[in-house]
């Protein structure tokens, strides 16, 4: 009886191990079309109706707008997107939506990332049938004083090893508390289902360590915000994901082109005119800001879902300032 138990258990791991190398082999298949994340990508938001339901009208209306901007592609379901105020299903048929509308040839990059590793991989599953190109996943926070870089190096793991599509890292210390420690990011940059990693946190030194760090992979770093874009392009960043190009796409794009044609006089007299309205509507008033410079540029940003609230009337002058004297309104 005892040698039946031993065999049983060694068929149980012999079992689980050509499991765990059959999906390895199936992600290093998907890391073989590995997209490039070079350029801009706005993300975006999810507009409101009066009720507080998601506005799918208004939402194609914006991406029709989108699609005449250079943009690479675009990211849904970010920070910009209100996602932690959406259900599940809301955040999925979003997704499903833009997929619908985005040009061909224009990368989806969707947000997937929830607090527990099952419920993460779940929902990346959904993002990719839904018609995601690859999946942005932030890195769990609400037991943040347990996020080390053991816990969160497995959890990325495990939720790259399931994948059907890549996985791009969200470092966003503004929202989550925490950043992804670089140790944690130079290993996981080693997994092949890994793309890349979006950096919020604005450190230029700890993006271009990173770049320095993971020059072996295959791993892309992108700017998490508009206002160091031009220094991320200068120590290797290949692109951004800034919520500024949700009104000054093209200009965006633009600064882009100087960065990497090297016209780095004009890019800097651009970054600089973009600092302050970038401030403005990430740092300083954030998403309902965002929303309120949709609406002067000709977009349908509207309301936020609560608890967020609409600006004050303070708060909306001083926002006009930030863009009007910098020649954008």
């Amino acid at each position: 009886m005892h040698s039946v138990r031993v065999w049983r258990r060694a068929s149980s791991s012999l079992c689980r191990a050509q499991r765990l190398a059959a999906r390895r082999r199936s992600v290093s298949h998907t890391a073989a079309a590995r997209p490039d994340l070079s350029g801009i990508y706005p993300p975006i938001a999810t507009p409101f109706t009066a009720k507080q339901d998601v506005d799918y009208q208004k939402l194609e209306e914006n991406l029709r707008k989108y699609a005449a901007i250079p943009f690479k592609g675009l990211v849904v379901q970010g920070s910009n997107g209100e996602y932690p105020y959406l259900t599940e299903e809301e955040r999925v048929e979003v997704v499903k939506v833009v997929r619908r509308s985005l040009p061909q040839g224009k990368l989806l990059m969707a947000g997937s990332g929830c607090e527990s590793t099952r419920a993460t991989i779940q929902l990346t599953e959904k993002m990719a049938a839904a018609g995601a190109d690859a999946v942005l996943v932030v890195n769990p926070c609400f037991y943040k004083g347990k996020m080390d870089s053991r816990a969160l190096i497995h959890h990325f793991t495990e939720v790259a090893d399931s994948s059907p599509v890549p996985v791009v890292l969200y470092s966003v210390p503004a929202n989550t508390g925490l950043e992804l420690p670089i140790d944690a990011v130079v290993e996981l940059s080693q997994h092949p289902n890994i793309l890349g990693l979006k950096d919020s946190g604005g450190d230029i030194t700890r993006i271009g360590l990173i770049v320095h760090k993971t020059k072996a992979q295959d791993f892309q770093v992108l700017a998490g915000s508009a206002g160091f874009l031009m220094a991320a392009y200068c120590v290797g960043a290949v692109g951004g994901v800034c919520a500024l190009a949700n009104v000054l796409g093209q200009e965006l794009c633009e600064l882009e082109r100087l960065c990497k044609s090297g016209c780095w006089e004009e890019a800097r007299v651009l970054q600089q005119r973009l600092i302050e309205p970038n401030a403005a509507v990430t740092r300083k008033l954030g998403v309902p800001a965002l929303k309120q410079a949709m609406e002067w540029f000709g977009y349908h940003g509207g309301t936020c879902r609560s608890p967020l609230q609409p600006l004050t009337e303070a708060e909306a002058q001083q926002l006009r300032r930030d863009f009007s004297t910098n020649g954008w309104l």
